[in-house]
């Protein structure tokens, strides 16, 4: 180890327990992160320990603010409790917060395509888009702007979609001063502008989430096209050229003067082709209305609720296999597979119902062996989308080749009616209902679920 602590040493957390350095982690630009064990705890932590020059009384006053907060979404490995020198040798401090676990990896090895990704899907992907907006949303609830939204900070499972968001010790509450502004290719134009009065807040941490989603979908940033190829030197001049005082959309309808060029962007522009229109709208509107007008900014529910819907109509080519991304809701346009360029088949769908009265939500599931239904589509209004929560899962017959039926995962029986019989049946748990058109399941609660073939 080479860091500023020695192996073994000790530090004092502010709730007094002892602190062990067991080794290290690594280091980033304000500081160095230990593996430590902790008295009275059974799991190892992680210490960020901060530079001399990045550990300020602002940066102390900051983190007093945020380990007295706690934060009840899991999603953030949040700072738990301050850590100081006892000896007082060091003038240095930094904070507790638990380890994250190896089954998460980062932003860029996805978009470098490494084999600690290779387990991603699209659905994956979806969920992770999904998590992101809604774990954002939560913090600013709270009052809590993160600052510093980038590709480096959040980390996904691969296989599952679960995420982290990590280094939260630059959030604060709004209207709070801190030294950060961000990370240049994701600091909102007023921010890279240093417009007057303008200062880092939940209202310009909504442009940074739009571009990691859209780097996260499209692997490209919306506003480098053929203005950054262009560019000789990309130095800090150009940069806020490009982020700050002529932001374009690569894809702005109005302005074709950063479209990507097809010989050296061309994946940019085929993903996007490939992209539903529900999507490339609020896109559209982030990087345009959104640029000028920072209220016109797409809200995190927006992004959620979008992410979500697309994630329930993702299709797999009956040709090549691959997962494809189709508009939701009953008569989607005509598609070709992204891969193999052959119309897709689109299959039936669950039109799922939840709620009562004005608050009554309607979603659409396409049906194909694999897919799942989770608890949230019998919520009307979820505050979180719990992808582990499956309430049932779309099976194939044993017998009857082509023909799907929805499987009870719950622990009580459904009702369902046929359309063409009216007959009326129970489906108990770890049986399944055979999927006719019109088919009527009443889960309970008031939410119930209609099969249509189109």
């Amino acid at each position: 180890m080479n860091g500023q602590l020695a192996l073994k040493s000790v530090l004092r957390s502010e709730e007094g327990a002892q602190v062990r350095v067991e080794g290290m982690f690594g280091s980033g630009g304000q500081g160095e992160v230990y593996k430590v064990s902790v008295d009275g705890e059974t799991e190892p932590k992680a210490l960020k320990w901060y530079y001399p020059a990045t550990a300020t009384p602002q940066q102390r006053f900051v983190l007093e603010n945020l380990t007295a907060r706690r934060i009840a979404d899991d999603r953030f490995l949040w700072p738990r409790s301050m850590v100081m020198d006892p000896s007082g040798k060091s003038k240095c401090f930094g904070y507790l917060m638990d380890v994250r676990p190896d089954r998460f990896a980062d932003l860029p090895a996805l978009f470098r395509r490494d084999q600690s990704v290779r387990a991603v899907t699209m659905r994956s992907l979806l969920i992770v888009a999904v998590s992101t907006a809604e774990a954002f949303r939560y913090l600013h609830q709270q009052g809590i702007a993160y600052r510093d939204i980038n590709w480096g900070n959040l980390f996904f499972d691969p296989a599952t979609g679960d995420i982290l968001v990590c280094d939260n010790d630059n959030a604060t509450y709004e209207g709070a001063q801190s030294s950060i502004l961000g990370t240049m290719e994701f600091i909102a134009p007023e921010l890279v502008r240093r417009d007057s009065g303008v200062s880092p807040s939940t209202q310009t941490d909504l442009h940074a989430l739009a571009v990691l989603l859209f780097m996260l979908i499209m692997n490209h940033h919306p506003l480098e096209g053929a203005a950054a190829l262009k560019v000789p030197i990309m130095d800090e001049d150009s940069q806020v050229r490009l982020h700050g005082t002529n932001p374009v959309f690569i894809f702005d309808p109005a302005d074709t003067s950063n479209r990507p060029d097809p010989n050296e962007q061309g994946m940019v522009i085929g993903t996007w082709d490939a992209t539903p229109p529900i999507l490339q709208r609020l896109f559209l509107q982030a990087f345009t209305r959104g640029l000028k007008n920072p209220g016109d900014r797409v809200r995190e529910n927006q992004w959620r609720d979008a992410f979500r819907a697309v994630h329930d109509s993702v299709v797999r080519c009956t040709s090549c296999g691959k997962e494809n991304l189709v508009e939701p809701g009953p008569n989607p346009p005509s598609t070709p597979c992204w891969k193999c360029r052959k119309t897709l088949s689109i299959p039936g769908r669950l039109e799922i119902s939840a709620g009562i009265g004005h608050t009554r939500a309607v979603r659409s599931v396409r049906v194909e062996s694999g897919v799942k239904v989770y608890g949230f589509h019998l919520d009307a209004q979820p505050a979180v989308h719990d992808f582990h929560r499956v309430i049932g899962e779309i099976v194939a017959h044993p017998t009857q080749q082509g023909t799907l039926g929805l499987s009870n995962r719950t622990s009580r029986p459904w009702t369902v009616y046929r359309e063409d019989t009216r007959e009326q049946s129970t489906v108990p748990p770890g049986r399944s209902a055979v999927l006719r058109e019109g088919l009527l399941i009443e889960f309970g609660e008031g939410a119930e679920a209609v099969f249509h073939t189109k």
